[in-house]
């Protein structure tokens, strides 16, 4: 049986708990939170695995070597020196990413140009010839991290981030990053044994994500490749076994997965990358302006939605966000309401006091997840019961 060994599973800001509790119920071992990361222990089948089924990681690194360096030089040295004929040979693509933090190494671009050189001339010195660099398609994404003096080599086993979940191929105006989507769904606390709702459904993220979650359906099932599968030691058929085991888990979530949108140009977009996921008969979309919408279902619904900030589209966000207010009091009774917005102004209108507030990242933009708890005969949010 293979040995298990450390990887590091990279996410959002405020994701760590959410990721540390997958990974956990993957089967990781060792399982410790970090700043934006969550370290564990599992063998080969199980990196394929995390790699198919986490929602909410963005990469998994495998780590394969530290030492202390104290300056370029021996950064050249340490990459000439290790044995890279283990991962790749003199015809091999690759590419080296670097993180730097600390006085020692300042520039990112540079580490990388210097590690590069040592592991080209490495091969050069051996074979009279070197593997090249390919940014787009290498075979080997090699990960450089330094900390002050520690630096860390470590395998990209994903290769593109895993947000690229494979069924989006066409986006709205600002599309919501997969995995954020992911992560927002499970922070809202919805355990998919309510209906779900989108009443600004954009491309169709947050519905697609809630589909998959809700049906217990991998997260990257749709996505073409993975860095691992250009590896020495790469094993199709253990990465199928995989791939089945975890389809087998597959379940009909019996609940209604519903959104809508005001621009016909969205709700088509949205229709395609929802018939790109396979998730057609899960999931209902129409156009519908969010002013004219009623709740449909006496029984409680759980909204999420990311109304437009500002940045992009010109218009009062103050008069938006005060409608969407009324909206979720009016005409969304029993219902558990959330929104994500980075315009701190535009939420102080909406004229409800939230539950939750919760600090969040969509890309570079401080966001709020904001909880409203809509109940049944009245028109006031009242506090969240405990």
């Amino acid at each position: 049986m293979e040995e298990n060994f450390k990887m590091l599973a990279k996410t959002f800001y405020g994701f760590e708990e959410i990721l540390e509790k997958e990974l956990l119920q993957l089967g990781a071992k060792n399982v410790k939170k970090g700043n934006r990361f969550v370290s564990f222990e599992g063998d080969k089948g199980f990196m394929y695995k995390t790699n198919l089924s986490l929602r909410t990681a963005l990469k998994i690194l495998k780590p394969i070597y530290s030492e202390r360096i104290q300056n370029e030089n021996e950064l050249y040295e340490l990459f000439y020196n290790f044995p890279w004929e283990d991962y790749m040979n003199v015809n091999s693509k690759f590419v080296i990413d670097s993180v730097v933090n600390g006085e020692i190494f300042t520039h990112s671009q540079y580490t990388s140009q210097k590690a590069k050189d040592g592991l080209v001339d490495q091969f050069r010195d051996k074979y009279n010839d070197r593997p090249s660099v390919d940014l787009n398609r290498p075979d080997l994404r090699i990960n450089l991290h330094i900390q002050n003096d520690l630096c860390t080599i470590s395998l990209d086993t994903s290769g593109a981030s895993l947000h690229h979940r494979g069924y989006r191929i066409t986006t709205n105006i600002a599309p919501l990053n997969e995995v954020l989507a992911a992560g927002l769904i499970q922070l809202s606390g919805w355990q998919a044994n309510t209906d779900f709702f989108d009443p600004m459904c954009g491309s169709g993220t947050f519905l697609i994500e809630a589909a998959m979650f809700a049906s217990k359906i991998p997260a990257n099932i749709n996505r073409k490749s993975f860095a691992f599968d250009k590896w020495k030691d790469w094993e199709p058929n253990l990465f199928e076994l995989i791939r089945e085991s975890q389809l087998k888990k597959v379940i009909n979530p019996n609940i209604q997965i519903k959104g809508s949108d005001k621009a016909p140009s969205a709700v088509e977009k949205a229709k395609q990358n929802i018939e790109n996921a396979n998730l057609s008969e899960f999931i209902q979309i129409e156009k519908k302006d969010f002013f004219q919408l009623e709740k449909e279902t006496k029984g409680p619904l759980h909204l999420l939605t990311n109304p437009p900030y500002g940045e992009r589209l010109e218009g009062d966000m103050n008069a938006l966000y005060q409608g969407i207010g009324d909206g979720f009091k009016q005409s969304f009774p029993n219902t558990h309401a959330w929104l994500i917005s980075s315009n701190m102004e535009a939420i102080k209108c909406i004229g409800l006091r939230p539950s939750r507030k919760i600090k969040v990242f969509n890309g570079k933009l401080e966001s709020r997840l904001l909880y409203f708890p809509i109940y049944e005969g009245t028109k006031k949010v009242h506090k969240l019961r405990k």
